[in-house]
Order: C-alpha cells, then sequence, then structure tokens
C-alpha cells in the first residue's frame, strides 16, 4: 500500500513539473522581461533636437534684446506661443474649485506661502523664476507673446541664466545668439534653475529637489541618478501643448494633471501580493523615500518675528557647521534639516487654501494648505509630507495674513529688506493687493503641507515591516482612523485572537492526547 501512495506522489510531481516546463517553453518570446526593465529600457533612449538650430540664420543673432530671440522662435514655431501662453507657468495661476470657496483663479501670483510669504510687491526679485521677460509690477503685458521667454526652458547650453532681480530678464553676460543656436527639450537644469532654487536657495522649500540631482547617484534618487535611470524631468512630467503633468501641491486644490508612480509602474509593481494589497492605502512613496535632503539640508523652521537686528546699523546673517544660515535681519531665524524622515498623513489628491483676505484665529497654527484624505475615503492613501513651520506677520484687528512689500531696489521705498520698518513693509504690499491694514501687527504660527516625491531611494532601502508596525516610534504613530495590526491595541480584537489561540492550543492538546488514548487502548486489546 505504502508503494503505491510512493509512486502515485512521484507521478504528480512529474507532472506538475511537466505542465510547468511546457509553460514555459510556450511563453512568447521577451515575456521574461518583467516591468520595470521595460521601464530602464524605454527610458535609455534618450531624444535629442529634432534638427540642428545652429543653422537657421534666423538665430545667427546678434540679438540687442531678448524679445528678438521669441520673434525668431515664433517665426517657425508658430502659434506656440499661445499655448504657453494659457499655461500655469505663464500666468502663475488657474481655476481651481477650493473647497468651501467655490471657483477661484489662485497661484504663485496670489498664494501666501511660508517662505518669503507672497510675489506682490516684490515682482522685481520673485519673477526672475517666471518664464517670461520684464515683469516688475502690475504693468507687465501678459498678452505680449514677445515677452515669451523660450529659452529658460530650452536652453541646451548650459549657459542660460535670468538675471538676479531682474524681473526675468536674462543676465547681462548671456549670448543670446549662441544659447538660441543650441535650444532643445528641456533637461533637469532648465527646470532646477527655478524648481531646485525656490525660497531663496538650494533645496530650500521642498526638500527633495535640490542642485544635486543634476548629477547624483542611486542613492540619492534612482530615477534621475546617472548609474539608474537617468532621467529628465520631462520624461515624468511630460507635455501636451506646453500644458505640463504635475502641480505644485502648494498652489492647487483639485486632483487632476498630477504626476502619479503608477503611471509608469503600474497598480500592482511587486511580485509579493501583500505589498501590491498595501498599495490600495499606502502610496508608493511613503515606503520608498525613507528621507529626503539627503545630501544639501532643507529649511524647516523660519520665524520672521525675529528679523530686523542690525550690528552698527547694518545687517548680518549667522551660520551653522555646514553653511546653513540661521539667522538673516532680512528674514529672521531658520532651523534646518539633514536626512530627514517625513511626516505622513492621508491625502486624496485634494486641498484648501488660505487666500488673501481670509480672516483666521491667531491663537494656534494656520495651516496654509490644509489636504484632505482620511481612511474611508476611496480616493485617500497615507503619503510623506515635509511640514514647514513658520510665524509670520498678520493684522492683530483684522486677522488677516499680511502681504508685506520685501523687496525695493535702494532705501525709501517701503521694502521691508531695504528699511527695516514692518509697519511700512504692511502698508505698501496690503495696497498693492487691494486690502486694508489696520496699522497693527503681530506674528502667528503657520504651517505648509509639502507632499514629498522626489528622492526615491533603491528598493533595498524600501521601508521594513517593523518601522510602521510597532507600539512605539513606528512612523504612523500619528496617522489615525483606521487599525494598524502591530501598532494598535483593540481589546475585542485582542481577546478575540486570544480566545482563537487558546482554542487552537487546547484542540490540538486535546486531538493529541485522544489519539495517545485510543493507541494505548488498542494496544492493550492486543
Amino acid at each position: 500500500m505504502k508503494g503505491a501512495m510512493r509512486k502515485i506522489l512521484l507521478l504528480l510531481v512529474a507532472l506538475t513539473a511537466a505542465i510547468g516546463f511546457s509553460a514555459l517553453a510556450l511563453r512568447p518570446v521577451g515575456s521574461a522581461a518583467k516591468p520595470l526593465e521595460t521601464l530602464r529600457r524605454e527610458h535609455k533612449i534618450k531624444v535629442g533636437p529634432a534638427v540642428d538650430h545652429a543653422r537657421f540664420d534666423q538665430l545667427a543673432g546678434p540679438f540687442d534684446r531678448p524679445q528678438e530671440v521669441t520673434a525668431a522662435c515664433i517665426g517657425c514655431h508658430n502659434s506656440r506661443h499661445t499655448e504657453v501662453m494659457a499655461s500655469s507657468h505663464w500666468n502663475w495661476e488657474r481655476l481651481e474649485y477650493v473647497a468651501g470657496k467655490g471657483i477661484r483663479a489662485i497661484g504663485k501670483k496670489n498664494i501666501l506661502n511660508n517662505f518669503c510669504i507672497g510675489v506682490a510687491g516684490s515682482q522685481q526679485t520673485c519673477d526672475s523664476c517666471h518664464i517670461g521677460y520684464g515683469w516688475a509690477d502690475a504693468s507687465f503685458d501678459l498678452t505680449d507673446p514677445l515677452n515669451v521667454d523660450c529659452l529658460a526652458c530650452h536652453d541646451n547650453s548650459g549657459d542660460y541664466a535670468k538675471k538676479i532681480a531682474g524681473a526675468g530678464l536674462p543676465a547681462p553676460e548671456v549670448d543670446l545668439a549662441k544659447v538660441a543656436r543650441a535650444v532643445g527639450r528641456p533637461k533637469r537644469g532648465n527646470c532646477g534653475a527655478c524648481h531646485f532654487l525656490g525660497g531663496g536657495g538650494n533645496n530650500v522649500k521642498h526638500g527633495d529637489l535640490e542642485v544635486a540631482l543634476l548629477d547624483t547617484t542611486r542613492q540619492v534618487d534612482v530615477h534621475m541618478a546617472t548609474d539608474g535611470g537617468d532621467m529628465s524631468c520631462v520624461e515624468c512630467h511630460r507635455a501636451e501643448n506646453h500644458q505640463m503633468l504635475g502641480k505644485a501641491y502648494s498652489l492647487s486644490s483639485m486632483n487632476r494633471d498630477r504626476v502619479e508612480c503608477e503611471s509608469c509602474h503600474g497598480a500592482l509593481p511587486h511580485e509579493d501580493r501583500i505589498l501590491n494589497q498595501h498599495g490600495y492605502k499606502v502610496a508608493c512613496q511613503t515606503c520608498h523615500i525613507p528621507t529626503y535632503a539627503k545630501v544639501a539640508a532643507t529649511k524647516l523652521q523660519w520665524d520672521w518675528s525675529t528679523a530686523g537686528s542690525l550690528r552698527d546699523g547694518k545687517p548680518y546673517q549667522e551660520v551653522d557647521d555646514a553653511g546653513d544660515p540661521t539667522y538673516m535681519s532680512i528674514k529672521g531665524s531658520f532651523v534646518w534639516g539633514k536626512d530627514v524622515r517625513p511626516e505622513y498623513a492621508w491625502f486624496n489628491g485634494t486641498a484648501s487654501h488660505y487666500l488673501l483676505g481670509d480672516e483666521f484665529d491667531p491663537s494656534r497654527p494656520l495651516v496654509l494648505n490644509p489636504l484632505f484624505g482620511a481612511y474611508d475615503d476611496p480616493d485617500a492613501k497615507i503619503v510623506p509630507i515635509k511640514i514647514h513651520r513658520a510665524r509670520q506677520i498678520f493684522d492683530v484687528e483684522s486677522r488677516m495674513l499680511i502681504q508685506p512689500k520685501l523687496f525695493s531696489a535702494k532705501p525709501g521705498d517701503s521694502g521691508y529688506w531695504k528699511d527695516f520698518d514692518w509697519n511700512k513693509a504692511a502698508t505698501a504690499g496690503m495696497k498693492e493687493v487691494g486690502l486694508p491694514y489696520s496699522g497693527k501687527y503681530g506674528f502667528a504660527a503657520t504651517e505648509m503641507n509639502w507632499p514629498v516625491n522626489h528622492m526615491v531611494a533603491p528598493k533595498e532601502q524600501a521601508l521594513s515591516c517593523g518601522e510602521c508596525h510597532r507600539r512605539e516610534g513606528g512612523r504612523l504613530a500619528t496617522v489615525g482612523g483606521f487599525y494598524l495590526p502591530g501598532r494598535d491595541r483593540s481589546r475585542w480584537l485582542d481577546g478575540l485572537g486570544a480566545a482563537m489561540l487558546i482554542s487552537t492550543v487546547g484542540a490540538v492538546v486535546l486531538h493529541g492526547g485522544a489519539r495517545l488514548w485510543f493507541r494505548r487502548r488498542r494496544q492493550g486489546e492486543n
């Protein structure tokens, strides 16, 4: 009997193996490639300029004004300027539905932030990152196509730069003809010139976007690494008619036109079923970006209330061991962080915003862009975020945040960075945005959420189970609304588990005891 059973088992094993090998043999050629391998092959193919612009007489120059370059560009690329002028990169605003506030035109032009507060009154310096020429004040003509700066995004020479505090005009030393003849698809440096350096320095704002990404390794970011994906920004942030995918969470409230990991990797990227199930409620970034600000530190706190201290009547600054300023007379005190562990929150892709003129309660921190989402929200996932905390100026009577005038080219023009007078800066800034100012100011705590999407680590460095599923010090300690095994305790669930364990052990003991009793009984009968 035992011999027959052994033969049957061997036959079943052989049959299973034969079926498996047959399936492998019949599989189409090339199907062995995993999705990640396919992605790697696709992104190794780099697209260069369709034509050699150095051969065009129209771009030979010389050019006395940058607007002449734009005229040459749209002479061939007709209608492209109209696409650019319909984009939020140009208008610095878009129509968004803001919960509780209706459909509003919001953007960098009119949204207050936790860094240099706002653009109004300081366009001369803030608009150095605008893709146009000459937006120095409210008189700028957004309808003039010759003001479009094609070179900012399409320069491939690496020589193009905007003038500091030049309202978007090129730096005087730029050879416009040389740059115009070396245009092509945007590179990391084109995007990084503004997005890496926003807020007054490298990696100040986002924490996961910095100059190091121009030439980095897989340990910093697997996508942009020269020894990894070697991808440019526009490979994910793709554009159609100059309308780009991806929006700054600080400026958008609707869940549309965003870039998602699943766009390339699919909804089920893991071979492990349990990991794929986590993807229903946990964003890819949560596990795959354990830390941000991996190379340069990022600004975590900014206290404007301490600004204005002078030495011998002149502004000064203090720096830490890494050279990052901890105090500046013109801006106040800062706290920096490097290799920072993110905070976490539920997020469904929608957010609200503090809008100019909104009243708030200064006795508690004002969140400038609260993120929406909860466990029972079908669109929400747990995401990693950088929370930037600040203290900024507000009107103590109207209880509105103040838009101060910060920049002035010379003293006496009410700019705080020259005159160090908050009353003058508040009066001029609020006049610029058409809001009243009582003449009395204070400083209130504010917070701003910056979801972390870049600096994806190698898969070997992804979070382990124990970093979230533990009682003390887990990464998701403050994320509520659901039961997390290993972190949470439920008297009913723990009791049920204990009862099941005791029942299982009891059943095993009872079964084993019964078998022993019956065996001894049979032996006694024999």
